[in-house]
């Protein structure tokens, strides 16, 4: 059995068999569904996992506790991946507590009829349980309104629901230290755009509220425990969060028979040229939505190209700008570009979407009719994005 600290045990589980995490984002790694067991006088289970591994999940339990009980649940986020065994552990332990605050227990009696033998806490609240001390930390909107952290005073570790989290299943090692993080890293940015990306400012108001805790082991809900790097998880949420982008151009393009991924290439290669060495090329309807807000959140630059289709923005494009203002992505470098045959209209449509977002243009931008060249142009797009980034 994996134990982060003397007292501290991890009963999480491994999902390799989803393909689409919330039915909507490719799950090429897995997924963790993390759990932890701390064993003290009064013990202690902080959130639980899905309904589908519960099985594994008892076992695990039971293999740390060895007849034992669990007195307390604390449930930190109620997503259904992290509370879908909450009504087979009250019914395996019937007298057990169940910690979190009014929101929680409202979603609680809504999805599993639980609106007895709660504990509720509030900001700043502390439970004892014998060596360890608990202190509960609200954290709404990091990213359901009934998020809070628990941090254990006694082995200064942060219990974060989904915040610090990733995608990625666990291969073998539960700590940073104890495994290959690198590909986790990519993992992390695309979780956070797609599942925390609309909720910059309550993923800041909560960094800032933990700005003077002293943090030595984060346990997310999903992905690694971080210790060794867990200044670079921080960080990185952090950056995200202030919709940081760093030095770097993500081109998405949409293309129907050649002409616009043309100019995107050519563009691409200007931007090379410019000395910008971190740029990400999407074709929009053959790339998953989830890569590409992945890098849209990570750089700073943004060029967009489209085909005008039915007078209108080609769909796949169309589909990623909506997902995109979902989002509420700031403090971008927009350049964009397209092309038609008879009728332009997506580039009017691209200026349209820059302007809603309150991005900053940079160069101009770049309309091709059938096949007639743009080539210059595009280049000088690109060019002024490189000029632009240094």
């Amino acid at each position: 059995m994996k134990s982060i600290t003397n007292d501290i045990y991890y009963v999480g589980v491994n999902d390799r068999q989803k393909k689409l995490f919330e039915n909507l984002w490719p799950l090429p790694h897995g997924v963790s569904y993390n759990s932890y067991l701390i064993v003290d006088k009064k013990n202690i289970l902080i959130d639980t996992v899905d309904i589908c591994y519960s099985e594994l999940f008892f076992k695990k339990i039971d293999e740390v506790l060895k007849g034992g009980k669990i007195d307390y649940l604390i449930v930190n986020h109620m997503e259904p991946d992290h509370s879908g065994c909450i009504r087979l552990l009250r019914e395996k332990y019937p007298d057990i507590l169940i910690v979190g605050n009014k929101q929680t227990f409202n979603m609680l009696a809504g999805y599993n009829n639980i609106t007895e033998g709660l504990y509720e806490v509030k900001e700043g609240d502390t439970l004892n349980t014998g060596s360890h001390t608990f202190t509960f930390y609200t954290a709404p909107m990091v990213h359901w309104p009934e998020v809070m952290f628990t941090y254990d005073e006694t082995d200064k570790v942060l219990f974060s629901a989904d915040a610090f989290g990733t995608f990625g299943a666990l291969n073998g090692g539960v700590t940073d230290h104890e495994t290959d993080t690198g590909p986790y890293w990519d993992e992390m940015i695309r979780y956070y755009a797609n599942i925390v990306g609309k909720y910059g400012i309550p993923v800041q108001k909560a960094i800032q509220k933990l700005s003077g805790v002293d943090i030595r082991i984060i346990c997310s809900t999903h992905g690694p425990v971080w210790t060794e790097q867990k200044t670079k998880a921080i960080d990185i949420y952090d950056r995200l969060s202030r919709y940081e982008g760093i030095d770097g151009v993500t081109i998405v393009y949409g293309n129907m028979y050649g002409h616009t991924e043309q100019m995107a290439e050519t563009i691409a290669s200007a931007l090379s040229e410019g000395g910008i060495r971190k740029i990400a090329m999407h074709n929009a309807g053959n790339t998953h939505a989830s890569y590409i807000l992945r890098d849209i959140f990570n750089y700073k630059g943004v060029i967009i190209g489209s085909p005008t289709y039915n007078t209108r923005i080609f769909p796949a494009i169309d589909s990623l700008l909506s997902q995109i203002a979902l989002r509420d992505v700031k403090n971008r470098l927009f350049g964009y570009f397209g092309s038609f045959t008879w009728a332009g209209a997506a580039v009017k449509r691209l200026a349209a979407f820059g302007e809603e977002m309150k991005w900053e243009t940079v160069g101009n931008p770049v309309e091709q009719k059938q096949n007639i060249s743009t080539e210059e142009q595009c280049r000088a797009l690109g060019k002024a994005m490189a000029e632009r980034l240094r």
